[in-house]
């Protein structure tokens, strides 16, 4: 536990400097944690059986979400992620002469992991610059919020779960942390309203439900992952606390919804 929590802390510290010191820490910071993620995730699928392309996967993913990124920070640099394209049929030139047994279970996880990892990241990394500037309010918001969850979640689950939220891939999550990670992230909404007045509380809170729900999704469909090839944790980088993939699930399923939910917003509302 002792180990846990001082990892926790100093990964939270890391964290939160990457979003206060500015535009560009958080640039190369969250660059840096999807490519780390989406390696984590060939290692944790990677078998007798699945063979991912892991450079060129990372290549592929280092195409897309940098110029991306380096278009919010400079402009004129999203034409280079047309690079992308002959990185992506590149790997499917390198397969045909890797003479696997399963190439198109290759190819499947190797683009999956991508789908699954690094486009999340981008609408994370996205929401920063959402007003055409960098506001380091709103993935700051995300965080606050989804860490206010999982504690929540983690405290009611222990103290009052009795009603298995999802058993068959997750025994420990019960509805009473479910419904507790809800309540203690709508308390830091609220609590976020007073400060960041971006957004209404109202409109600060619906993020909050988007979060909770979509990010318990995004942990579920990880158990369900782990469970399939039978392991405990997606790695070891973390001291107590497992790999980064089980730090970053729920953000993987919230971080799109809540780019669009913000989007609609701030364009429409």
């Amino acid at each position: 536990m002792k180990v846990r929590a001082i990892t926790g802390f100093f990964f939270v510290l890391v964290m939160l400097a990457s979003l206060l010191l500015g535009a560009y820490a958080f640039a190369v910071f969250f660059i840096v944690l999807s490519l780390l993620c989406l390696v984590e995730f060939y290692k944790l699928v990677k078998n007798e059986t699945i063979r991912p392309h892991r450079s060129l996967g990372v290549l592929l993913a280092g195409t897309i979400i940098t110029p991306l990124v380096l278009n919010f920070l400079f402009e004129d640099y999203l034409t280079y992620i047309f690079l992308s394209v002959p990185a992506a049929i590149s790997i499917c030139v390198v397969e045909l002469y890797r003479k696997k047994e399963h190439p198109f279970i290759n190819l499947a996880f190797t683009y999956f992991g991508i789908l699954f990892i690094v486009i999340p990241f981008c609408f994370f990394t996205a929401s920063a610059f959402i007003g055409q500037t960098f506001n380091f309010h709103f993935p700051l918001a995300f965080m606050l919020m989804l860490w206010a969850s999982d504690t929540g979640a983690y405290l009611f689950g222990v103290n009052f779960g009795k009603h298995k939220l999802f058993e068959r891939h997750s025994p420990k999550k019960s509805w009473e942390g479910f419904f507790g990670g809800m309540f203690t992230s709508l308390v830091a909404a609220l609590i976020i309203s007073t400060q960041f007045t971006e957004l209404s509380a109202v409109q600060w809170c619906i993020m909050s439900l988007i979060i909770v729900i979509a990010g318990t999704f995004g942990d579920l469909f990880e158990s369900m992952l782990k469970r399939s090839i039978s392991i405990k944790d997606t790695g070891s980088l973390l001291p107590g606390h497992g790999g980064l993939l089980d730090r970053f699930d729920s953000l993987l399923f919230a971080a799109p919804l809540v780019f669009l939910y913000l989007y609609w917003i701030l364009k429409f509302g």
